[in-house]
């Protein structure tokens, strides 16, 4: 939630020699792992993406629907759909995947399967934490199919010489769903800098939370009337793009808050455990 996410250009673009097929995790979400791996990375490494997987999972749906009944389920489906809407903008074609957990019922996993198909969505049920390989059949196959029948029309949400405050506007209103975006006076100082310093052309990459939609972690499901706010700019000038930090998001990664050093212990013999 505060870099693009996603491997580096090297092994993606040697996997690309290799294989037929090449698949990568493009970080969290549409908002933004896939916005940042279509309009950041694709760019720099001229890569043209064929197909979108949306993994979903029952779980999911059900805490942006908040609670945990088949009702919350289906409530939860609208955070679902913004995420379709979000990947609609970069014109390319998307299945979805739904990551089955082993408390999943088939009456839930039938509730997405009905959605998908009542919207013309491909979908496959992915069970390869308990099928392994063979799990993953369905899709692998769907994938191959959606990719050699329905062409990608890649493109980037916004051009790179944008104002600085356009391209973050793009982002929050397009794909966030947020109604505007405000700047603290730090924000409004770091913009006129890159400006200055004739950094104000580079791509945008947003430190947002990855639980909401929003910049505020609660806000769940599919908010609306929210807006967006700037705290400050950060200059990633290196690696090319810029951060605005929103909310209350920090750049420290997300640790527990009991780390797991506390349940490693090595007895007189030598033997270790809680590993």
């Amino acid at each position: 939630n505060i870099a693009h996410g996603t491997n580096s250009l090297i092994s993606s673009l040697l996997a690309l020699k290799l294989s037929d097929y090449f698949v990568t995790e493009a970080g969290f979400g549409s908002d933004l792992g896939a916005e940042k791996y279509f309009d950041i990375v694709c760019p720099i490494g001229n890569m043209h993406p064929d197909a979108v997987v949306l993994v979903v999972t029952i779980r999911a749906l059900k805490r942006n629907g908040q609670g945990t009944n088949l009702d919350a389920l289906k409530a939860g489906i609208a955070n679902l759909e913004k995420h379709l809407e979000n990947i609609a903008h970069f014109k390319i074609p998307v299945i979805i995947a739904i990551n089955r957990f082993t408390d999943d019922t088939d009456e839930e996993l039938t509730i997405i399967e009905h959605y998908c198909d009542q919207h013309n969505i491909p979908s496959a049920i992915l069970d390869v934490w308990a099928e392994g390989g063979e799990g993953g059949i369905e899709l692998a196959g769907k994938l191959v199919n959606l990719i050699h029948n329905k062409p990608s029309y890649y493109q980037r949400l916004y051009k790179p010489n944008l104002p600085i405050k356009q391209k973050i506007e793009l982002i929050a209103t397009k794909i966030y769903g947020a109604d505007r975006v405000v700047y603290t006076v730090s924000a409004e100082k770091d913009i006129n800098l890159c400006e200055n310093l004739g950094l104000d052309h580079l791509p945008i990459c947003i430190a947002k939370t990855p639980y909401s939609l929003s910049d505020d972690p609660f806000l769940i499901g599919r908010p609306k009337g929210f807006k967006i706010t700037v705290r400050e700019i950060g200059f990633s000038a290196g690696a090319g793009f810029l951060v605005p930090m929103t909310g209350k998001t920090t750049t420290m990664p997300g640790l527990p808050a009991q780390p797991m050093s506390d349940t490693i212990n090595i007895d007189d013999t030598g033997k270790i455990t809680g590993i």
